[in-house]
C-alpha cells in the first residue's frame, strides 16, 4: 500500500488489503469508512472481510489532523513537512464488530450526545438549535458541531450563546458554529431570525426545537399571549412554517421537536371532548405554571405528529422526543422551590452530557415519540386525529402572524 508507505508506515495486515479502486478514510472521530472510486460510494464495512475498524491511539508525535475547503480530513507532519490523506493510524487499527442491536436496545438512559452521532460524517450539514447556550441544546450543538456540521446556536441571550460557541470552538478551532438572536416570546422575533437566516443562502437539514420555559408566573407576551405556550410551543411552531421552504429544499431534513412526558398528565379537551382554546392560553385566575407547561408539551407532539404528515412527503421527518426525567438542568431557574427540589435531586441525576437529543436511524419510526432513545407510547389524546396546532392559534385575539402562514 503505497499510501502507507508514504505515511512512514508499513501494511502490517495483508488479509485486510483493500481490492482495487477502493480507499481507507477515516471520520473525525476516528471511525474507519471506505470509499469505492469506480462506482462513486462509500460504506462502513471492509470490502472484503466485512469487519467495522476504528482508529485507537492518538496521533503520533508531530502529526495534527487538518480539514480541507471541501471538509475532507487529512494529516499534517509537521516533523517531515508533508501532508496526507491517510491517517497514519490505519495501520493500528482494532476491529468494532457489536452484535446488531435492537432499536430499543441500541442506546439508553446511559447513551451519550457523542456516542448517538459515533461513526457519523455531517460535514456539509446544516443545524439550528434552539435553546442552545446550556443544557439539552448546548450539549446538542456541541455534539453536531464536533462532528462536522454547520450549526447555528438560535438564543435569546446573545452574550450567553458567543459564550456557548467559544467553549465549542475551544474543544475543537475548526468547528462550524456561530450564534443568532431568537427570542420565542416575540413572533417578530421569530420573524427577523428567519429572515436573517434566509439571507445566509444556507440549507438546513436538522432543526432542533429545544427552548423551553417552566415554572414561570402568569404573564403576556407582547403578542398577547401566555408565555409558556408562546415561548415552548407557538413560537417553535411559527420557526417551523417560516423555514420551512428551507427545509423542503434541503430535503432529505428533520425537525426534532423536544417534549416531555409531562404532556401525559393534562388535556386540552373540555369535558364534552371538545378542543378548549381557553387552556392554551388561560387567564391569570385559571394560571398554573405546571399545567401550562405539561399542555405546551402535548401542543408539541401533536404538533410534530402534523407536521410530519403535512412534510414527510415533501422529505422532511419531524420527531418528538422526551429528554429524561432524572437530569438536572437550569430550567428550574424561575421559581426558589423548583430551584430547591432540583438542587436536592441533583446528587441522584445526570449530567447533561448523558442525554441524547434524538435518534438518527428512525426512517421508520417518525411518527413516535422518544424516552431515553427508545420509542414509548403515547396516551390516547395523542393520537394524529386530533387537531393540528396551526388550529389551536387561531382563535387567539389579534390572529398572530403565524396563523397566517399555512404548513401546506
Amino acid at each position: 500500500m503505497a499510501a502507507l508507505r508514504y505515511a512512514g508506515l508499513d501494511d502490517t495486515d495483508s488479509e485486510d488489503e483493500l481490492p482495487p479502486g477502493w480507499e481507507q478514510r477515516t471520520t473525525k472521530d476516528g471511525w474507519v469508512y471506505y470509499a469505492n472510486h469506480a462506482e462513486e460510494k462509500t460504506q462502513w464495512e471492509h470490502p472484503k472481510t466485512g469487519k467495522r475498524k476504528r482508529i485507537a491511539g492518538d496521533l503520533p508525535y508531530g502529526w495534527e489532523q487538518e480539514t480541507d475547503e471541501n471538509g475532507q480530513v487529512f494529516f499534517v507532519d509537521h516533523i517531515n513537512k508533508r501532508t496526507t490523506y491517510l491517517d497514519p493510524r490505519l495501520a493500528f487499527t482494532v476491529d468494532d464488530n457489536p452484535t446488531k442491536p435492537t432499536n430499543r436496545q441500541r442506546y439508553d438512559s446511559s447513551t451519550t450526545a457523542m456516542e448517538i452521532l459515533q461513526g457519523r460524517d455531517f460535514t456539509g450539514k446544516v443545524v439550528v438549535v434552539t435553546g442552545a447556550n446550556s443544557g439539552v441544546g448546548f450539549e446538542t450543538a456541541k455534539s453536531f458541531a464536533l462532528h462536522g456540521a454547520h450549526v447555528i446556536l438560535a438564543c435569546r441571550n446573545v452574550t450567553r450563546a458567543n459564550e456557548a460557541v467559544s467553549q465549542i470552538l475551544g474543544e475543537w478551532h475548526k468547528a462550524k458554529v456561530e450564534a443568532m438572536t431568537l427570542d420565542l416570546a416575540l413572533l417578530r422575533s421569530v420573524q427577523h431570525f428567519a429572515q436573517a437566516f434566509k439571507a445566509k443562502n444556507l440549507s438546513l437539514h436538522v432543526l432542533v426545537c429545544n427552548a423551553a420555559a417552566f415554572a414561570l408566573p402568569w404573564s403576556l407576551t407582547k403578542d398577547g399571549l401566555e408565555t409558556t405556550f408562546q415561548v415552548n410551543h407557538l413560537g417553535h411552531f411559527y420557526l417551523v412554517q417560516l423555514l420551512q421552504d428551507v427545509l423542503c429544499r434541503s430535503a432529505p431534513a428533520r425537525v426534532v421537536v423536544v417534549s416531555s412526558e409531562s404532556h401525559r398528565f393534562t388535556d386540552i379537551n373540555d369535558s364534552s371532548g371538545k378542543l378548549d382554546f381557553s387552556r392554551l392560553s388561560p387567564s391569570k385566575n385559571d394560571y398554573w405554571a405546571m399545567l401550562a407547561y405539561n399542555r405546551s408539551k402535548l401542543c408539541n407532539i401533536l404538533f410534530s405528529n402534523e407536521l410530519h404528515r403535512r412534510l414527510s412527503p415533501r422529505g422532511v421527518t419531524s420527531n418528538a422526543v422526551h429528554p429524561g426525567n432524572m437530569m438536572y438542568s437550569s430550567i428550574h431557574r424561575n421559581w426558589w422551590v423548583y430551584t430547591l427540589l432540583f438542587t436536592l435531586a441533583r446528587p441522584f441525576t445526570k449530567s447533561m452530557a448523558l442525554k441524547c437529543e434524538s435518534h438518527f436511524d428512525v426512517s421508520d419510526l417518525v411518527l413516535k415519540p422518544f424516552e431515553k432513545c427508545s420509542v414509548f407510547l403515547r396516551v390516547p389524546f395523542c393520537r394524529r386525529n386530533q387537531p393540528a396546532p396551526r388550529k389551536c392559534a387561531s382563535a387567539f385575539r389579534g390572529s398572530p402572524p403565524c396563523v397566517k402562514h399555512s404548513l401546506t
